[in-house]
């Protein structure tokens, strides 16, 4: 029987392939079609993935664009450009997110960059970098999902977990001078910014869902990790 749904699924692929070969002269491709072949190897999980991971990329994009209105003086240090331009850069260039300017860190490393008091670079790119390449790697270094993909429930949990860390280093850790690295939440008589911690919450509560949905359709349980995120200390990924 598994056999011949693999069959199935094979054949409906060939076929789908065939017709995007058929229309490739074609003045126009029509998108859903594309997109329906595309969705032929993918399970609601797969789907599900997608989506999570989609959308928090959509959320770090924000995330920046936001710190560097916060904090123009990183901005300059890393460009001239506005900051939807330097965005753009970061998550669409040609750079495999690696970045001689961070000595090519990623992951946890860059973000202990982002507070390290000897650092003198931009700190939010250190920051979104670390939190991406962090995110990448828990989903298996992947951001799109077909049928026989596997993701590992823990390290979703895991990178949940250090994103709240980040969060809370970001609005609570201060250099030498009594200052934030970076400027992000702002609660004063005349202004209550929390978007940041919206934005954060956003990240978590997706990542979170996922990690416990995967858990339960792959009956793996997940170690709940108890972290003093006071500590400010980052799960390794």
């Amino acid at each position: 029987m598994k056999k011949n749904k693999l069959y199935c699924i094979f054949f409906y692929l060939l076929l789908s392939i065939c017709f995007l070969i058929q229309n490739s002269n074609a003045k126009e491709i029509v998108e859903p079609d594309r997109q329906s072949a595309n969705q032929l190897g993918k399970t609601d999980f797969d789907r599900m993935a997608d989506h999570e991971i989609r959308e928090n990329i959509q959320s770090l994009r924000m995330l920046m664009i936001k710190l560097y209105k916060r904090n123009p003086s990183e901005l300059k240090k890393s460009t001239s450009d506005n900051a939807e331009k330097m965005v753009n850069w970061v998550f669409n260039g040609n750079h495999n997110w690696n970045f001689e300017t961070l000595n090519n860190a990623q992951g946890t490393d860059a973000i202990y960059l982002t507070f390290n008091e000897d650092y003198k670079g931009d700190r939010v790119l250190p920051f979104i970098v670390g939190i991406y390449t962090m995110l990448i790697k828990a989903h298996g270094g992947k951001k799109e999902f077909y049928l026989f993909d596997s993701v590992d429930p823990q390290l979703l949990y895991n990178a949940s977990r250090n994103i709240e860390t980040a969060a809370w280093k970001l609005s609570n850790t201060k250099n030498s001078s009594g200052k934030p690295f970076l400027l992000a939440n702002e609660l004063t008589e005349k202004e209550n910014n929390l978007s940041f911690e919206r934005e954060f919450g956003k990240i978590i509560g997706r990542t979170d869902f996922l990690a416990f949905t995967l858990s339960e359709k792959m009956e793996r349980s997940i170690t709940r990790i108890i972290q003093n995120v006071a500590t400010g200390l980052l799960i390794p990924i």
